[in-house]
Protein backbone atom coordinates (compact mmCIF):
# COMPACT_ATOMS: atom_id res chain seq x y z
CA UNK A 1 0.00 0.00 0.00
CA UNK A 2 1.28 3.45 -0.78
CA UNK A 3 0.31 6.66 1.04
CA UNK A 4 -0.92 9.61 -1.03
CA UNK A 5 -0.84 12.87 -0.61
CA UNK A 6 -3.87 13.44 -2.71
CA UNK A 7 -7.38 13.53 -1.86
CA UNK A 8 -9.30 14.66 -5.05
CA UNK A 9 -11.74 16.63 -3.02
CA UNK A 10 -12.89 14.11 -0.47
CA UNK A 11 -12.05 14.20 3.18
CA UNK A 12 -9.79 11.99 4.49
CA UNK A 13 -11.15 10.98 7.62
CA UNK A 14 -8.74 8.36 10.45
CA UNK A 15 -10.33 4.69 10.31
CA UNK A 16 -11.22 3.87 13.41
CA UNK A 17 -9.54 0.92 14.87
CA UNK A 18 -11.28 -2.30 15.49
CA UNK A 19 -14.16 -1.71 17.99
CA UNK A 20 -13.39 -2.97 21.67
CA UNK A 21 -17.29 -4.31 22.12
CA UNK A 22 -17.81 -6.47 25.10
CA UNK A 23 -17.66 -9.98 24.93
CA UNK A 24 -20.96 -12.17 26.10
CA UNK A 25 -21.22 -15.64 27.81
CA UNK A 26 -23.10 -17.95 25.70
CA UNK A 27 -25.63 -18.11 28.47
CA UNK A 28 -25.30 -14.33 29.53
CA UNK A 29 -23.70 -11.36 29.76
CA UNK A 30 -20.00 -10.99 30.33
CA UNK A 31 -20.28 -9.06 34.09
CA UNK A 32 -21.85 -10.30 36.99
CA UNK A 33 -22.51 -6.71 37.99
CA UNK A 34 -23.19 -3.84 35.51
CA UNK A 35 -20.24 -1.26 37.17
CA UNK A 36 -17.90 -4.20 36.06
CA UNK A 37 -18.28 -3.29 32.22
CA UNK A 38 -16.90 -0.43 33.15
CA UNK A 39 -13.37 -1.20 32.32
CA UNK A 40 -14.17 -2.16 29.03
CA UNK A 41 -16.01 1.04 28.30
CA UNK A 42 -12.84 3.15 30.04
CA UNK A 43 -10.41 1.18 27.27
CA UNK A 44 -12.24 1.85 24.79
CA UNK A 45 -12.73 6.01 25.51
CA UNK A 46 -8.94 5.72 26.35
CA UNK A 47 -7.96 3.71 22.79
CA UNK A 48 -10.64 6.22 20.93
CA UNK A 49 -8.71 9.15 22.25
CA UNK A 50 -4.94 7.51 21.10
CA UNK A 51 -3.44 6.90 24.37
CA UNK A 52 -3.18 2.88 22.95
CA UNK A 53 -4.48 1.00 20.26
CA UNK A 54 -6.66 -1.67 19.64
CA UNK A 55 -3.65 -4.22 19.14
CA UNK A 56 -2.11 -2.88 22.53
CA UNK A 57 -5.88 -3.30 24.36
CA UNK A 58 -5.46 -7.20 22.88
CA UNK A 59 -1.75 -8.04 23.85
CA UNK A 60 -2.07 -6.53 27.01
CA UNK A 61 -6.14 -8.21 27.87
CA UNK A 62 -4.44 -11.35 26.24
CA UNK A 63 -1.32 -11.55 28.37
CA UNK A 64 -3.58 -11.02 31.57
CA UNK A 65 -5.79 -13.66 30.86
CA UNK A 66 -3.07 -15.97 30.00
CA UNK A 67 -1.15 -15.45 33.57
CA UNK A 68 -4.98 -15.45 35.11
CA UNK A 69 -5.03 -19.26 33.64
CA UNK A 70 -1.04 -19.57 33.97
CA UNK A 71 -2.02 -18.88 37.87
CA UNK A 72 -5.01 -21.41 38.33
CA UNK A 73 -7.83 -18.88 38.02
CA UNK A 74 -11.61 -20.10 37.05
CA UNK A 75 -12.76 -19.26 33.53
CA UNK A 76 -15.31 -16.72 35.22
CA UNK A 77 -17.00 -13.34 34.78
CA UNK A 78 -14.84 -12.31 37.61
CA UNK A 79 -11.74 -13.34 35.85
CA UNK A 80 -12.50 -11.91 32.86
CA UNK A 81 -12.88 -8.81 34.90
CA UNK A 82 -9.63 -8.64 36.89
CA UNK A 83 -7.84 -9.18 33.66
CA UNK A 84 -9.18 -6.58 32.19
CA UNK A 85 -8.52 -4.69 34.72
CA UNK A 86 -5.34 -5.53 34.92
CA UNK A 87 -4.49 -4.68 31.46
CA UNK A 88 -6.14 -1.38 31.64
CA UNK A 89 -3.77 -0.52 34.67
CA UNK A 90 -0.86 -1.88 32.74
CA UNK A 91 -1.61 0.42 29.87
CA UNK A 92 -1.99 3.24 31.93
CA UNK A 93 1.35 2.58 33.75
CA UNK A 94 3.04 2.15 30.38
CA UNK A 95 1.14 5.25 27.85
CA UNK A 96 0.16 7.60 30.69
CA UNK A 97 2.77 7.28 33.73
CA UNK A 98 1.12 10.36 35.66
CA UNK A 99 -2.44 8.81 36.18
CA UNK A 100 -0.46 5.42 36.93
CA UNK A 101 1.16 7.07 40.21
CA UNK A 102 -1.98 8.70 41.56
CA UNK A 103 -4.21 5.56 41.31
CA UNK A 104 -2.86 4.43 44.87
CA UNK A 105 -4.29 7.50 46.18
CA UNK A 106 -7.77 7.68 44.05
CA UNK A 107 -8.52 3.93 45.07
CA UNK A 108 -7.51 4.75 48.66
CA UNK A 109 -10.20 7.51 48.61
CA UNK A 110 -12.52 5.57 46.91
CA UNK A 111 -12.45 2.56 49.58
CA UNK A 112 -12.69 5.90 52.47
CA UNK A 113 -15.55 6.61 50.56
CA UNK A 114 -17.45 3.26 50.08
CA UNK A 115 -17.18 2.50 53.69
CA UNK A 116 -18.47 5.40 55.07
CA UNK A 117 -21.61 5.41 52.43
CA UNK A 118 -24.87 4.09 54.10
CA UNK A 119 -26.39 0.86 52.51
CA UNK A 120 -28.61 1.88 49.27
CA UNK A 121 -26.94 5.34 49.03
CA UNK A 122 -24.44 6.37 46.47
CA UNK A 123 -21.08 6.94 46.99
CA UNK A 124 -19.76 10.08 46.49
CA UNK A 125 -15.91 10.61 46.27
CA UNK A 126 -14.88 14.03 48.22
CA UNK A 127 -12.80 16.37 46.71
CA UNK A 128 -9.18 15.53 47.44
CA UNK A 129 -7.93 16.17 50.92
CA UNK A 130 -4.53 16.56 52.37
CA UNK A 131 -5.00 12.61 53.09
CA UNK A 132 -5.42 11.65 49.97
CA UNK A 133 -2.54 13.66 48.39
CA UNK A 134 1.56 12.16 48.47
CA UNK A 135 3.34 13.67 51.04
Amino acid sequence: MTASISISGRAILRQRDTVIAPPRMADGPLFEQPWQADVLAMADGLRDHGLFTAGDWASALGAALRQAADHGAPDTTETYYCSALAALEALLSRHAPEVAIAMPQRVSAWRRAYLNTPHGQPVVLAVAGPEDRET
